[in-house]
């Protein structure tokens, strides 16, 4: 009999609106000091690592206790985009990435267009990303959330 594999692929949009500025979003996105936990609650400092940093790039290692951490290449070369392509994973095979597009509101703050795409890897993996697909990505957002909401406490 042969064997078949399951791919599980979540590709997911949604917009989060904060009242922090668009420069105060990208700068806590590309914060890759050791403050990053402060700015990011969801980020144990002892998961958080920096590979290398350039002009307009970053290798970072990001984790949440066990097999949930990402090592990703953040890329800001495009004036209102962050993007994380994935490197390596506990739990998402390498490519997958996340957008980030961020605009001002006509409130003073920013509107906020994300894409999270990941491929699940092993049975963990595709369970995990099944969950986030499931709960229409319910921990992306809420991560994205607790930090919009410490940066806009911090501009307030």
């Amino acid at each position: 009999m042969a064997g078949y594999h399951v791919r599980t692929v979540v590709r997911l949009a949604f917009d989060i609106r904060t009242d922090a500025p668009p420069e105060a979003v990208r700068a806590a996105l590309l914060d890759f000091t050791e403050h990053r936990p402060e700015l990011w609650p969801g980020l144990p400092a002892d998961q958080y690592q920096v590979y290398d940093v350039g002009d307009t790039w970053a290798e970072i290692r990001e984790g949440y206790r066990g097999r949930i951490w990402v090592r990703e290449r953040y890329d800001w070369s495009e004036p209102d985009t962050v993007r994380f392509t994935l490197v390596d994973s506990g739990f998402a095979m390498p490519g997958g990435e996340v957008v980030v597009f961020i605009e001002p509101d006509d409130a003073g703050g920013s509107m906020l267009h994300i894409t999270w795409d990941r491929t699940g890897k092993g049975l963990f993996g595709k369970l995990f990303v099944g969950l986030v697909a499931l709960t229409r990505g319910a921990p992306v957002r809420r991560s994205f959330d607790m930090g919009l909401a410490r940066i806009a406490d911090s501009n307030s």
